[in-house]
């Protein structure tokens, strides 16, 4: 038990809500799917300490889209201001 009074997996699946639910305040993109990164991440760390493969599976998927989308939209922008 933590000093809260949760296990150390309900405290991650806790913050692993709030960052899920802040996510959807961010307009800007870039941010957007950093929090979606990060919100991912805890939803693995908490997969793993429940051992739940399809936690851990879904967001591997959901990480990697957002890490994606990320990358290739900073690759747009830079091809379209060296163009200029």
């Amino acid at each position: 038990m933590s000093l809260s009074g949760l296990s150390l997996a309900d405290s991650i699946g806790w913050m692993a809500t709030a960052v899920f639910v802040a996510s959807y305040f961010f307009s800007k993109p870039a941010m957007l799917r950093g929090l979606q990164m990060l919100g991912a991440a805890l939803w693995m760390t908490f997969g793993v300490l429940i051992a739940s493969k399809p936690v851990i599976v879904s967001n591997v998927l959901v990480f990697g889209a957002a890490g994606w989308t990320l990358v290739r939209a900073r690759i747009a922008t830079r091809s379209t201001s060296s163009a200029l």
